[in-house]
């Protein structure tokens, strides 16, 4: 059957029910040109989604030399053929007429265009000069989480052994640090040991601090079909905003900002004092259980209740949903991740998945899920605060093993110390330690945490900065070179998703102008530079995307994320694989710790620990104290209250977070015409009660201030929790007249306002723990709010607002076949 749905109006698209243990219904999603007929189609080329971490499969539809649309992959085991609006329609940004064609360097204050010598020279020689004059600690490194796991893979062999700076991380800080490092907290390695199937079986779904229909609506979309067919799941959402989530759970919990381990305590609480929790898993699978269940004995219900601010039944309630599934699966991100204890609370919803004995079983599993769509390639290649393959830098045989892969000297891989996470190399530019920033695929001018910060340390005279991108976003206003990269669509190369799943992008067609894959770039760095092996060879031996590949393979051998069984070959044609792909294992690994826990023995393990108060590393001698048979740790935390409180001038908490239709700064999705028209400018999102309280309704153009910097945006009135504030951080001003910063009518960039803080283990940056308040700047007058009518910023009043519509030209093609249906 097929039929036609606007894919703006109804993001999520239409249901195809089925119930526990089937499989998943294919409905392939499409979208073509509207100036383009069917016919003309002279090839498809496969790829995946970039604009979130799902990792949906999709076809590139070619024609006269360009991307004309999309279509879904059926046969892929991530999204079974659909699209979310993002897949759908943001390949348009592609073709937008201010892409990057050529190099620019400064000259006399201002960006010039010049070739690729002259711009990589120059690079080349300061690179040199800093080498000489101070160290390679003078070097650092900025990635993102969109480039290709070959461009990462390269760029960690350059810094680390090329350059031997200890300087490398990536924006995947700011979004998934904590999924990494609960994760390795908890199982002494990194990756997810849940997958998406898990959702065909779950009779229970968890959601903490997870906005799944707006982050992965693909994912969302595969819940939906669940909760439309027989013996549907129960939800418990954990969101302060009253998302598409919360609006179909059994129990939605709304907790003020920076309580999460509180109300996680509580839950714990419950589950232990009813012996909801599987001993016999405990005796065999973990250690640390005495501990917590000491530490939440008197963490009832009452007591989260007067710090989360959430009546003490409702706990209760989700606590009994919780403790009786029988297959249950927890999903965690942003809201947990942004706060002051992310790494403690995200190991607290380890810790319920593990007393409950949840794991390695159909529906059983945690997913600390990612906000990119190659967040996880940045963490197994290395090139975000890690060494690849999930070696140990405190582990001097994990050193060698990587020495030996890359035949180097130990002693040329910096691991005196950790590799300097995202935060600590901004300060250390602020300082004027690092003098030379290679910034690649990211924006932080727009998505670090205090803005007028970040612009003083990319302005200053001292600090060599590149940027390496798509356009002339903020930060390569502030460039002193800057280089036009290809995109996806553009190049070749693969990435993996948040449950393991990975997949090719085929290139389709050539980059604009003189623009060039990341990947070639960093080639032309290394070969510049003449990095050697200790044999005096090329350091780095391959040459193209394939070649690439198999070297990542070779450093993949035998860890976690062993890659050796995949090929280019393997990966064309059919859907994703999930890793650790082996000989072994040729078809992929569907679900880790079907055995028990593999990776967290001390000789293996990726990590010994850290306090998760204080971020304080834990001794190798303390680790195989504490866990010498490689167990599964349960970490138990106390709550402590967020850092930065209200008072009677900031009254309010200060949230920010993600729409469905935009994606990071909008450096794509706001030069695609249907997602930009769904949500083209900021707004701020109070609940009715406040906006009662500060006299101010729907429509007001208000400014949110906090101890920082000040926005101004159309208000929304919604179902928000009392005493909160809710900002996109999505806007930045490379679409406004002034490009790179504020103009006279105020902020127009969420992080404006945010706090320099990270959590102490993770060390990722707090978005959603801080004080602001609200003033009314001028009435509405008719004016409308911008804000999606169809998600968490639906109007508490739907008369309030129109609804949000794509009109015409996003309209999307759906096609579904019942005979598809059946059992897994």
């Amino acid at each position: 059957m097929q039929s036609e749905v606007d894919r703006i109006a109804r993001p999520w698209g239409e249901r195809t029910p089925y119930g526990p243990h089937m499989r998943w219904p294919a409905r392939v999603d499409s979208f073509l040109d509207p100036g383009v007929p069917a016919d003309s189609v002279e090839r498809w080329v496969q790829t995946a989604s970039l604009l979130h971490s799902n990792g949906d499969a999709m076809d590139l539809a070619v024609a006269g030399g360009r991307i004309v649309g999309v279509r879904g992959r059926p046969q892929d085991r991530v999204n079974s053929g659909r699209l979310g609006p993002k897949d759908l329609f943001a390949w348009q940004a592609n073709h937008s007429r201010d892409r990057l064609t050529t190099p620019l360097i400064r000259e006399g204050g201002h960006l010039a265009a010049c070739d690729w010598d002259t711009a990589m020279d120059r690079i080349v020689a300061r690179s040199g000069h800093l080498l000489h004059e101070h160290g390679p600690g003078s070097l650092g490194f900025y990635t993102s989480g969109q480039l290709f796991l070959e461009e990462y893979y390269t760029l960690a062999v350059i810094a680390r052994a090329g350059l031997g700076t200890p300087h490398l991380d990536g924006n995947t800080r700011l979004c998934t640090a904590t999924a990494a490092e609960s994760l390795k907290e908890t199982f002494g390695c990194d990756g997810q040991p849940a997958t998406y199937t898990d959702v065909d079986h779950a009779d229970v779904i968890a959601l903490f601090g997870h906005n799944m229909a707006e982050t992965q609506p693909v994912l969302w979309m595969r819940v939906l079909d669940r909760l439309a067919g027989d013996a549907p799941p129960r939800l418990v959402c954990v969101d302060p905003r009253p998302t598409p989530a919360a609006r179909h759970a059994t129990v939605h919990l709304a907790p003020r900002a920076g309580t999460n381990v509180a109300l996680l305590n509580a839950l714990l609480h419950e589950i232990i004092r009813a012996d909801r929790i599987d001993r016999d898993f405990l005796d065999g699978h973990t250690v640390g259980f005495d501990e917590l269940a000491a530490r939440v004995a008197d963490r009832t219900p009452a007591w989260a209740a007067r710090i989360c601010d959430v009546p003490a039944a409702r706990i209760t309630e989700a606590a009994e949903i919780l403790g009786g599934a029988e297959r249950l699966l927890s999903t965690v991100l942003q809201g947990v991740y942004q706060s002051h204890q992310a790494t403690a609370a995200a190991c607290q919803v380890n810790n319920l998945q593990l007393i409950r004995g949840m794991l390695g079983r159909p529906g059983c599993g945690v997913l600390q899920m990612n906000g990119q769509p190659t967040a996880q390639n940045t963490r197994e290649c290395g090139a975000n605060g890690d060494l690849p393959g999930f070696r140990n830098w405190a582990n001097d045989a994990h050193v060698a093993d990587l020495a030996r892969v890359w035949n180097v000297e130990p002693s040329r891989i910096p691991h005196d110390a950790p590799p300097t996470p995202a935060m600590e190399i901004f300060r250390q530019a602020e300082q004027g330690s690092i003098r030379m920033l290679w910034i690649s695929g990211t924006n932080p001018a727009v998505s670090l945490p205090e803005l007028r910060r970040v612009r003083d340390i990319l302005g200053q005279e001292r600090l060599f900065t590149i940027v390496q991108d798509l356009y002339l976003t903020e930060t390569a206003q502030l460039a002193d070179v800057v280089l036009p990269a290809a995109t996806w669509g553009e190049k070749t190369g693969t990435f993996t998703n948040a449950d393991r799943t990975v997949h090719l992008s085929d290139r389709a067609v050539d980059p604009p102008g003189d623009a060039r894959p990341d990947l070639d770039i960093l080639l032309d760095y290394a070969r510049r530079m003449d990095f050697r092996d200790k044999d005096d060879r090329p350091l780095i031996p391959w040459h193209d995307a394939e070649s690439a590949f198999e070297g990542w393979k070779e450093c993949s051998r035998g860890r976690p994320c062993d890659y050796t069984g995949l090929t280019y070959e393997r990966l064309r044609g059919g859907g994703g694989i999930q890793w650790p792909c082996t000989s072994e294992a040729p078809d992929g690994t569907e679900r880790l710790y079907t055995d028990g826990v593999t990776w967290a023995a001390p000789d293996v393990c990726e990590t010994y620990g850290k306090d998760l108060a204080t971020g304080a590393p834990v001794s190798e001698d303390e680790y195989r104290a504490l866990n010498p048979d490689g167990r599964a740790i349960l970490k138990a935390a106390e709550y402590q209250p967020p850092h930065e409180t209200t008072d009677d001038e900031y009254p309010l908490q200060l949230n920010t977070g993600r729409t469905l239709y935009h994606f990071h700064t909008r450096t794509k999705t706001g030069r695609t015409p249907q997602l930009n028209a769904a949500a083209p400018e900021v707004w701020v999102e109070i609940s009715v009660q406040e906006a009662r309280r500060h006299g101010v309704a729907e429509g007001d153009l208000v400014e949110v201030t906090s101890r920082r910097g000040s926005v101004r945006g159309r208000l929304r009135v919604t179902g928000i929790r009392d005493g909160m504030v809710f900002l996109p951080f999505h806007y930045g001003y490379w679409d406004t007249p002034e490009g790179d910063r504020p103009g006279k009518d105020g902020g127009r960039a969420a992080n404006e306002t945010t706090v320099t803080d990270w959590d102490p283990v993770s060390e990722q940056p707090l978005f959603k723990t801080a004080a602001a308040r609200l003033t009314l700047v001028e009435r509405a007058e008719g004016a409308l709010c911008p804000a999606p009518t169809t998600t968490a910023s639906a109007p508490a009043d739907p008369r309030a607002a129109p609804p949000t519509t794509g009109g015409r030209p996003a309209v999307a093609r759906q096609s579904t076949e019942a005979s598809e249906v059946g059992p897994r």
